[in-house]
């Protein structure tokens, strides 16, 4: 296919999780470049804020019934998915999160009963967490066998991906990326005011609080660096860890130095007034979060796990930390805090990253590549 404009349907999540995240900035990028986005999820995406007229929403509605324990999703999206491909004659399907969205734009192409490719992109927990649970397992490997395209936001995913389904297809390995104009230094005044009304430093974590983000250790390593920098915590996120974080901010009696304030869909304006950034992970598929915040020239403290390592150069832009010595997260952002020459460095080495190695622009070219390439002859 020539450089025509596309048609693209995309299926996510539309959490604050990095897979919606993800979807919706690439639908943003795609319709920069002059396609036309079909945006398919059960609610709005968290990112999708500013009125785009290439970005059209389809929203899923899934009906209960007495019958279903469970309301059926996955059949309520591939009806609706039907419909659109149908409607406005979708070019490709690219789905992000394999399950259910690939089983569902697979049966999508037997519905309509003609050749409409299937992107799935694979972005960490829909492999190490859902994938491996043995009710899922084998329509999971079934899914990627029959996706036309495949990718992944890591090396280290690819690996893992085929370590666990025994797939030996071609993967593209396309990492997550970041809007370096939205996520950009310069803490506004106001804001960094409201978190350091004493001129303490700030520190920042970002999550959606599930068990792998191991947000209380966050809290832990805090409590450590009180003990020598006065500083202020800001946890931004919400999910299933966020009173365990509270609890243990009340026993180790730093709670007034921690500010929860949930869920933020302008995270751009919050990351700039950090000093560090905090991510504990026991696992983490790419580090989107880690991502942003170097882009906004905070340097990250991270676990050096998972594809963490593909994102973060140890001791130039940013801390790994092997998984044997995460209790010295605290004293290690501590040491930083105390270099403002060292910390400086790091964090102007982190933007450049963001902008030189993770930049929208490029990637979004690689998707289009891999959509080209599902189209061709």
């Amino acid at each position: 296919m020539t450089s025509a404009t596309l048609k693209i349907g995309v299926v996510c999540y539309p959490t604050f999780g990095g897979s919606g995240v993800v979807a919706t900035e690439l639908c943003k990028g795609m319709a920069q470049r002059g396609h036309e986005i079909h945006l398919l999820s059960y609610a709005p995406p968290a990112r999708l804020s500013a009125f785009d007229k290439r970005i059209h929403l389809h929203e899923v509605e899934v009906s209960s019934y007495p019958l279903f324990k469970y309301p059926p999703y996955d059949l309520a999206l591939a009806s609706r998915l039907a419909e659109v491909a149908e409607e406005a004659a979708l070019d490709l399907v690219h789905v992000h999160y394999a399950i259910p969205h690939t089983v569902a734009a697979l049966l999508v192409k037997e519905i309509l009963g003609r050749d409409l490719p299937v992107v799935t992109t694979l972005h960490g927990t829909d492999i190490t967490v859902v994938g491996q649970d043995p009710s899922y397992k084998r329509v999971m490997r079934w899914a990627l066998r029959n996706s036309d395209a495949v990718t992944c936001v890591s090396a280290y995913l690819e690996e893992r991906t085929r370590e666990l389904f025994g797939l030996d297809n071609a993967m593209h390995v396309i990492p997550n990326f970041v809007d370096t104009e939205r996520f950009r230094p310069g803490a506004d005044p106001a804001i960094r005011g409201c978190f350091a009304k004493g001129g303490e430093r700030v520190l920042m974590h970002v999550s959606n609080f599930r068990p792998v983000k191991r947000a209380p250790l966050v809290v832990d390593a805090f409590a450590r660096v009180l003990e020598s920098v006065p500083a202020t915590l800001v946890m931004v996120g919400d999910g299933p860890e966020r009173a365990a974080c509270e609890r243990r901010a009340q026993d180790l009696r730093v709670k007034d130095r921690v500010r929860f304030v949930g869920a933020q869909a302008d995270v751009q304006n919050l990351l700039p007034a950090a000093d560090l950034f905090l991510l504990p992970s026991e696992f983490e598929s790419f580090g989107l979060a880690a991502l942003e915040a170097m882009a906004c020239g905070v340097v990250p403290v991270v676990t050096d796990a998972g594809g963490l390592p593909e994102v973060i150069r140890d001791g130039e832009d940013g801390v790994l930390i092997p998984e044997s010595r995460m209790d010295d997260m605290g004293s290690v952002a501590a040491s930083l805090l105390a270099d403002d020459p060292r910390r400086e460095r790091m964090a102007a080495a982190a933007r450049e990253a963001a902008v030189g190695r993770f930049g929208r622009d490029g990637v979004v070219a690689q998707y289009e590549a891999v959509y080209r390439g599902v189209l061709a002859p």
